[in-house]
């Protein structure tokens, strides 16, 4: 792959235009209604909510499904239907979908994931997110101290809409050196609904930490974060601490709904805020 960054950009870009109104209804819903619901009853719904997902007849939405979001008419060719399977049998089949062959790059830094980059910058210079009468750093989304990250890592936030690939890698060569599981809620992840901070989500919803430190020595710090009508987040049954780690080997998937944070040494050096990543793009 070449090390040279193509991605799409709308300096204006379009979901953000939504009426001002229209997101405090949505954040509303999502934060003060949704949001305020037990989490446990939280995952019980979405998992009925996603339980339609797994059935075969779900399998139908899946040729409308690419029609609809794909201009390329050979895009499933590029992946195969997940556990070995012949065929994609539900339409979680093809949620979860694996690469036929995993994208190379001799770049040793790159995306981990596909979507819409939805806030960058330094860790120094983010607002911190206000949940309840409680204030939280970007540290609070990977579950460390104030003083446990560089104040001069860049933070990145990928949003994954449903139609991007939902499996997770790792940016970097490197060791594992800490897994967390942060048990939370599962409000709306969309970015645009928060406006000024869109990150929110990931100060508050159910996620996964993984640190992986690179032959420098330098730590880099993901964050898979779930969303309403996730059914689980699942890590590579090869991702557990002190087990070393190639770049764009696997780390986890989602089943529905996700965005991926990473607090990293090094800023991205070819996507500004709003461009769209894929995994193994250059970072």
């Amino acid at each position: 792959m070449d090390t040279s960054a193509t991605f799409n950009f709308d300096p204006a870009f379009r979901v953000f235009r939504v009426p001002r109104w229209r997101a405090y209804c949505y954040r509303f819903l999502s934060v003060r209604v949704w949001g305020n619901i037990p989490s446990p009853w939280q995952k019980r719904i979405s998992a009925w909510y996603s339980s339609f997902y797994n059935t075969r007849f779900s399998k139908h939405l899946i040729k409308p499904y690419l029609f609809l979001n794909y201009s390329d008419r050979y895009y499933l060719t590029k992946f195969n239907p997940p556990a070995g399977k012949y065929g994609f049998e539900s339409f979680q089949d093809f949620f979860i979908r694996e690469f036929k062959e995993r994208p190379e790059n001799s770049s040793p830094w790159v995306w981990p994931c596909e979507g819409l980059l939805c806030e960058e910058g330094k860790i120094s210079e983010l607002v911190a997110a206000r949940i309840k009468s409680d204030r939280r750093s970007i540290h609070t989304v990977f579950g460390l101290e104030e003083d446990e990250i560089p104040s001069d890592y860049s933070f990145t936030n990928v949003f994954l809409h449903n139609k991007n690939y939902h499996r997770i890698h790792a940016p970097i060569d490197g060791t594992i050196t800490r897994i967390q599981h942060i048990p939370g809620d599962l409000v709306v992840l969309r970015p645009w609904i928060y406006k000024q901070n869109p990150s929110l989500p990931a100060f508050r919803n159910e996620r996964y930490n993984i640190d992986i430190t690179d032959k420098q020595g330098k730590t880099w710090y993901l964050s898979i974060v779930g969303g309403p009508a996730v059914g689980t987040i699942e890590l590579h049954p090869k991702v557990r601490v002190g087990s070393k780690i190639e770049k764009l080997h696997q780390l986890g998937l989602f089943y529905l709904g996700s965005t991926c944070c990473m607090a990293a040494p090094i800023p991205p050096r070819f996507h500004i805020k709003n461009t769209f990543v894929e995994v193994g793009m250059s970072y």
